[in-house]
């Protein structure tokens, strides 16, 4: 599938940096709202997307406390932060799933789009995808995704959820140039699934905490 893609583009995320504000969540969920109005979305105004965030803020963590026998609490408690979107996958679960060809990689960025005039809402893109990027849009009864801020790409900008990020944890390029930026990056960590189930366009710096058992500590938030 990765032949005949002309650039790749995608992420990177410092989770060593990342304080979990979600002002890349916020932001995204801004534009949005503004593609909805452009599209005349309802005549009752723009509704919220209740359970559509095409960007997500997972909090995970672990560690317990413990009571020595001299009287004193010992804790090894730690948490830390991953803002995670779509990755925009070489082998993008989603695409191979769509049974209506809606669901496709562009071929002059690399971006996984969907053509909302062919999707049947099905949700067999959702199901398959390991990241939860593909989300139901339940008014207009299709699919909905991040779509790289493909708009403003093209304008020469990076995509809202990295601008709107205080603490510079979040990075957009063509992978090349973030390989090369970046040396590279680490493996992903957890809570994230293995990169090679779909070969995500994703470079992850891992938290030190990273290779600590733990759990999603925000279940309700993503």
């Amino acid at each position: 599938m990765t032949s005949s893609i002309q650039k790749q583009y995608g992420f990177y995320v410092d989770t060593t940096k990342c304080t979990g504000c979600k002002a890349c969540h916020v932001a995204c969920k801004d534009r949005q709202s503004n593609l909805l109005r452009k599209m005349d979305y309802s005549s009752q105004g723009v509704p919220e997307l209740k359970g559509v965030t095409w960007r997500r803020v997972y909090e995970y963590g672990g560690g317990t406390w413990s009571l020595d026998k001299d009287g004193c609490f010992e804790q090894d408690v730690y948490a830390y932060y991953t803002s995670i979107g779509c990755n925009h996958c070489s082998e993008p679960a989603c695409v191979k799933s769509c049974p209506t060809g809606a669901m496709h990689k562009r071929e002059k960025d690399g971006f996984v789009h969907i053509a909302s005039e062919l999707c049947i809402g099905c949700e067999s893109c959702a199901k398959s995808c390991p990241y939860d990027a593909p989300q139901m849009d339940i008014e207009r009864k299709v699919m909905t995704k991040c779509d790289g801020c493909y708009d403003r790409i093209e304008l020469g900008l990076k995509p809202v959820c990295v601008e709107s990020c205080p603490m510079r944890a979040l990075d957009f390029d063509d992978m090349e140039v973030l390989r090369e930026k970046y040396d590279g990056g680490d493996k992903h960590v957890s809570p994230l699934p293995p990169e090679g189930l779909t070969q995500p366009n994703l470079i992850i710096k891992s938290n030190p905490l990273a290779a600590i058992g733990g759990k999603v500590l925000n279940p309700n938030e993503v």
